[in-house]
């Protein structure tokens, strides 16, 4: 019984071994790497780029005030619409203490004026009706009155304006009264009643009543990297997506490419608009972000390829084609030479070297 418990030991060891070397063997030898392959297609391809940008109104328009004073009255919100010359606002004047004193200085000495220039024009008068004084005389103390009394009433219309920002003989133009100088939708009005205003000078922009803009006439602004440009024109068709709307897509043509370039965080970009033409623009707002795609190249029915099976080599592209016939599998390295790619599949320019060939793809 010992002797036949050691025999099978024996035997378990020498099958053992056996399985190890055999093991060992079959795990040196080399594999055979087996391929999936692919065959050109043909199909059109579109080499594409996406710009980011803003929707915006082609002329946006900052209301600014005549005159410097304070905010008494605003007559509109946003969103509201207004034509060109409606009230947006009233302005209440402080007027500077130099400029109200002197123009009530000037209004006391024109009433001295007027009042010698009347004692003068009834005395003349009262002589010339009795024959004593003379016509040219008379005329002249008369054309005297008439002066003192046109330079009074300048004065106190002088007054009128320092005081109160209203001229008593324009009453309707005054400048006190803040008009739309175009017509359309009301974008922002970033002042309050009570806010203190300034006028456009040389020195100082002015403070910005309102905001206006034609929201029926939009453009889309973006940036284009410098890489891209030279593939753009104007003219080109763009399709314009916006995030806040779903499935939006609009269509728009590239109406101005910047002549130069603005610098952002070190990549060179360059300014794009592209015109909404016919589009309806009720559901769009200004400021809106939103992609434009612009097809920059296209071929039509060309012979195209994945990009995956591609191999690049410095400037030079190869594929691998299968050798008919071949077991195991045999690629010939070959060189093509693409075209246009749209990051998935690329046109392959000279097509008889591929044609109807089986390419090497990924491992299997």
């Amino acid at each position: 019984m010992k002797k036949f418990f050691k025999i099978l030991l024996r035997v378990l060891v020498v099958l053992i071994f056996i399985g190890t070397f055999v093991y060992l063997y079959l795990n040196s030898r080399e594999k055979e790497d087996v391929y999936e392959t692919v065959e050109p297609q043909t199909s059109d391809v579109e080499r594409t780029t996406v710009l980011t940008g803003n929707i915006e109104p082609r002329d946006e328009i900052e209301i600014k005030p005549q005159i410097s004073g304070i905010i008494s009255e605003i007559l509109v919100e946003a969103g509201d619409h207004v034509n060109n010359g409606d009230i947006i606002a009233r302005i209440k004047i402080i007027p500077e203490e130099m400029q109200l004193s002197s123009a009530e200085s000037r209004v006391r000495s024109a009433e001295i004026n007027l009042e010698k220039a009347r004692l003068t024009y009834e005395r003349t008068k009262a002589l010339y009706d009795k024959k004593y004084e003379s016509r040219e005389r008379y005329e002249a103390d008369l054309a005297a009155f008439r002066s003192a009394e046109e330079d009074l009433m300048q004065a106190r219309d002088q007054l009128t304006i320092v005081r109160d920002g209203v001229s008593a003989a324009n009453a309707q133009g005054s400048n006190t009264l803040v008009r739309s100088t175009v017509t359309g939708i009301v974008l922002d009005v970033p002042v309050k009643v009570g806010s203190s205003v300034i006028q456009s000078n040389t020195f100082n922009d002015g403070t910005t009543i309102a905001k206006v803009a034609d929201m029926t006439d939009l453009i889309f602004k973006g940036k284009i990297d410098e890489t891209e440009v030279d593939l753009l024109r104007e003219g080109m068709d763009v399709r314009i997506s916006v995030g806040a709307i779903a499935n939006s897509d609009y269509p728009a043509r590239v109406e101005k490419i910047a002549p130069m370039a603005t610098n952002n965080n070190g990549t060179n970009t360059f300014e794009v608009k592209a015109a909404l033409d016919g589009v309806d623009t009720a559901k769009l707002r200004a400021g809106y972000s939103a992609n434009a795609t612009v097809i920059l190249e296209r071929a039509s029915q060309a012979l195209v390829i994945p990009e995956s099976v591609i191999e690049y080599t410095g400037d030079s592209a190869f594929v691998y084609i299968l050798e008919e016939g071949s077991d195991p599998q045999k690629f010939t390295r070959q060189a093509v030479s693409t075209g246009i790619s749209d990051g998935i599949n690329v046109e392959i320019r000279d097509a008889a070297p591929i044609a109807g060939r089986k390419l090497r793809s990924r491992k299997i």
